[in-house]
This record gives structure tokens, C-alpha cells and sequence, in this order.
């Protein structure tokens, strides 16, 4: 795009993580120019964004900017939760030059990025037709569980963000109930996202290991990552990890149905994060579509609400897309 000065002018997003930061260009919602960089690499965000525009000889170009991070991105004064990096939203825009700058968080930009999904980025769990110009909502198991909404509004989406993964957890069949009372035995509080993340299904698998001991003593020494349980689970090596892995589809099922009920999302529930793509599968075989649809007098509602599990690599960059492009339109 060229200005009347014939400034070049670029619409920059980038997808944040505590690992990772992805950069790129978007233009009427195309993502090009897809750059990776690991974060501990730098000591500052704007250090990553120089080197990213320097290499693509963009450092005298206009820029809008739309950045999607893995923090709260509310105030002025961002401090990522698992990085020393720490700015101001107004300090940055003046350093960089920058024509606009939006900071959004990285739920937000997936939120975002559903409209935008073709089939070919999604997989569809279940039964349930989307309504169009309904609310969609969207869930992420991964380091932690990730939760947003979006609504429509006067021909845009407007996303409502929060922290949804930390509702209180609650039970719904026995193994849930006993599940519960082993991590209430050092925890004074259990969320949902304590059994729905890598951590959560950590905490499910020693729940059983525990549950199970007087069947199994040696499995009370067994220590197991999230990527172990279920790469175990779906090979069938281990029926202790499969029980794990099979209940956190529950859990999964019940807290996605929760989500579908609180906003009557019947344009759809999306589950995203780095975990639940792994074994889509297996998913599709378990208990997670039934447990979302098991709302006693409210079941009919989510009987008709499909669920997706999003496949897409870059949510977060089409994301930041749409949204800097429905504010720049």
C-alpha cells in the first residue's frame, strides 16, 4: 500500500508467546513474510521487531501494528508472565514510529481468527450446525487453558476476553469427584485449568496412579509428562495413561458444554492450544462430545452447537490480522 507521499505502509502483526514470537505482513487478511524467533534471543520486544523489519527492509516504511501477546494486555505497562519483558505501550509506539499500535491478547487474536478458518483449518467433533452471526466461544488447553468469545456487532466481531480457565472445577462422575479429592489433599483450590493443560493432565494421571495403588504399587513411582501420557495412551502401552488421557476428554467435554451455555455460542465452541491437535482422533472417539452435550433440561442447546478442534498452525497471527484489519478498514 502506498500513501500520497508514496510512503510505503505495511500492517504489521506478530503472535507473542513465552517461547516464540512469530512476525509478519497482512494485507486484506493474507498473512505473508512469516518470520520465528526465540524470545530468549532478545532482551527486549522492540530489539526482536527491529531485527524483523530490518530484515525485511521495512525501517522506513508507515506502519500499523497489531500484537498479539500471551500476558494481559489492558494497561499501558505489559509484564509477560513467563519472560523479563516488560514496556509500555505508549513508549513503544514512539520508539518504533508507528501510524497505530494495538496490543490484544493472544486468546483474543485466536478468538479472532475463527471466522476466518476454512474447513481445511479445522476439524469438526460431534454433531451441530453453526448458526450464522452467532457467538462463537473457544478454549485452549496448552500451559495453561485459555478461554474468549466473540460477538457479532454491527457486521464486526468484538471479542469478550477473560480468564474462563479458572472457574472453579466442577465434578461430574465419580472418577471426577475422586480426582478432586486427591488435588484438594495440597491445593486449597482447584480450577478447571489445573486438569485441563499439560499440567492438568499430569495432575489426572498421578491422580490415578494414587487412586489406583492398591492395584498397582509400583506405579506410585511413576513419573510422566503430558507428552508421554498420551503419546502412551494412544499406542495403548499403558491403561493407565489411556484412563488419563480419556478422562481429561471428559473434563474437556464438560468444561467446553459449560463455555456453549454461558454465551449460547451456537456458532460454535473451538478448542485450540498445543495439546488437544495431537490426538484429534482419539478425541473423536471419547467421551468429549458427550459430556458437552449432558446438560440435563439445557441438553437440546448443545445438542445443536457443533464443537471444532482448530488446526491451523498461525492462529494467532490471522487472528491479529482480522483484528488490525477491522479496525484499519
Amino acid at each position: 500500500m502506498m500513501n500520497s507521499e508514496d510512503t510505503q505502509v505495511i500492517n504489521l502483526v506478530a503472535d507473542i508467546g513465552g517461547t516464540n514470537i512469530r512476525l509478519a505482513i497482512t494485507e486484506n487478511n493474507n498473512i505473508t513474510e512469516i518470520l520465528s524467533y526465540e524470545c530468549a534471543q532478545f532482551p527486549r520486544l522492540i530489539d526482536v521487531i527491529r531485527q524483523y523489519l530490518a530484515e525485511k527492509q521495512l525501517t522506513n516504511a508507515s506502519i500499523n501494528a497489531c500484537l498479539a501477546i500471551a500476558c494481559p494486555a489492558d494497561d499501558d505497562l505489559i509484564s509477560m508472565t513467563n519472560l523479563p519483558w516488560q514496556f509500555s505501550q505508549k513508549e513503544l509506539k514512539a520508539e518504533l514510529k508507528l501510524n497505530k499500535l494495538m496490543l490484544i491478547n493472544d486468546y483474543t487474536a485466536i478468538a479472532m481468527a475463527i471466522p476466518m478458518l476454512t474447513d481445511g483449518q479445522k476439524v469438526k467433533i460431534g454433531g451441530g450446525e453453526p448458526i450464522a452471526n452467532k457467538p462463537i466461544a473457544v478454549c485452549g488447553p496448552g500451559t495453561g487453558l485459555g478461554v474468549a468469545n466473540i460477538i457479532p456487532v454491527d457486521n464486526n466481531w468484538h471479542c469478550l476476553s477473560g480468564e474462563g480457565g479458572h472457574i472453579d472445577f466442577a465434578p461430574v462422575d465419580e472418577l471426577d469427584i475422586q480426582i478432586l479429592q486427591y488435588l484438594k489433599t495440597f491445593k486449597k483450590r482447584v480450577s478447571y485449568e489445573q486438569l485441563l493443560s499439560g499440567y492438568g493432565l499430569e495432575q489426572i494421571y498421578q491422580a490415578l496412579v494414587v487412586i489406583k495403588s492398591e492395584d498397582s504399587p509400583a506405579a506410585s513411582e511413576t513419573k510422566l509428562t503430558a507428552k508421554d501420557i498420551s503419546a502412551q495412551a494412544i499406542n495403548g502401552n499403558c491403561p493407565l495413561c489411556q484412563q488419563a488421557l480419556a478422562q481429561f476428554c471428559k473434563v474437556l467435554g464438560s468444561f467446553a458444554g459449560n463455555l456453549a451455555l454461558t454465551t449460547a455460542s451456537l456458532g460454535g465452541v473451538y478448542i485450540a492450544g498445543g495439546i488437544v491437535p495431537r490426538f484429534i482422533d482419539y478425541v473423536k472417539n471419547s467421551g468429549f462430545r458427550e459430556r458437552f452435550e449432558m446438560k440435563g433440561r439445557m441438553s437440546h442447546l448443545n445438542q445443536q452447537t457443533p464443537t471444532y478442534v482448530i488446526t491451523e498452525s498461525q492462529p494467532g497471527l490471522i487472528g491479529a490480522a482480522a483484528y488490525l484489519n477491522q479496525v484499519c478498514k
